[in-house]
């Protein structure tokens, strides 16, 4: 048994038991395997393991690995994910080759994915970003201006609403990391409230996300825990 299909097992159980604990159905999860500065090989090794979703941060570098795990696993049927930052000169890749995106936090961005998502696919799922602990550093949209991003996007052809997604300030107090995805977890309840239908809040990385699980997560992120330690070598 390889590495990787080791701490798949390891990080499933770990959801099994957070889902457990906040007495959630255990298929109410999905494990998002990030694999940005991680090889082709290493995502074909967890799709072998049965490992569907992955996530990528660097547009040509997730767009190189898409296209060679697709070569690999022709039949696999993966879902992409683009959970980095959005530059306005890169939405046509993401919108061509993308399943999903978890950050869209600006008008112009969604309007842009909108356009250039080809019509041949299926709408491009969204997850609004949101900057939850107000970190001057961070992406995101303000809390306060979520539900006005979310009628705009909602109301986008070729682009269809799932939810949202944050970043928490990291701590390793338990209870401030259930606070910050407890408030992501009301706004997306106000959203609910207002009649947006959802089913999505992406939170929670390794660190934190036995208390995302409790507060509601329906997609976590995890990397290292998966693949290993990460060496960045990009310029």
């Amino acid at each position: 048994m390889s590495t990787i299909t080791e701490n798949l097992q390891a990080v499933a159980e770990a959801i099994g038991a957070a889902t457990a604990e906040a007495r959630r159905p255990r298929d109410s999860v999905r494990l998002l395997a990030v694999s940005k500065t991680f090889g082709p090989e290493a995502v074909i090794e967890a799709a072998r393991a049965g490992q569907r979703a992955f996530g990528e941060n660097y547009v040509q570098e997730g767009i190189d690995k898409i296209a060679a795990v697709n070569a690999a696993l022709p039949d696999a049927s993966l879902e992409w994910h683009f959970i980095g930052p959005i530059q306005s000169n890169k939405t046509r890749p993401i919108a061509e080759h993308f399943d999903w995106v978890h950050t869209v936090e600006r008008e112009k961005i969604a309007q842009r994915l909108a356009e250039q998502r080809p019509a041949a696919r299926e709408p491009l799922n969204v997850c609004l970003q949101v900057n939850i602990s107000g970190e001057a550093s961070k992406s995101g949209v303000a809390p306060g201006e979520v539900a006005a991003l979310a009628r705009v996007v909602a109301g986008l052809p070729q682009l269809r609403l799932r939810g949202l997604m944050a970043i928490p300030e990291p701590t390793e107090d338990f209870a401030a990391q259930r606070a910050a995805f407890a408030a992501l977890r009301a706004l997306y309840d106000e959203l609910c409230a207002q009649g947006f239908v959802l089913d999505t809040l992406s939170m929670g990385m390794s660190a934190d996300l036995r208390a995302a699980i409790i507060e509601g997560a329906t997609i976590v992120r995890v990397g290292s825990a998966i693949f290993g330690a990460r060496h960045y070598n990009k310029g």
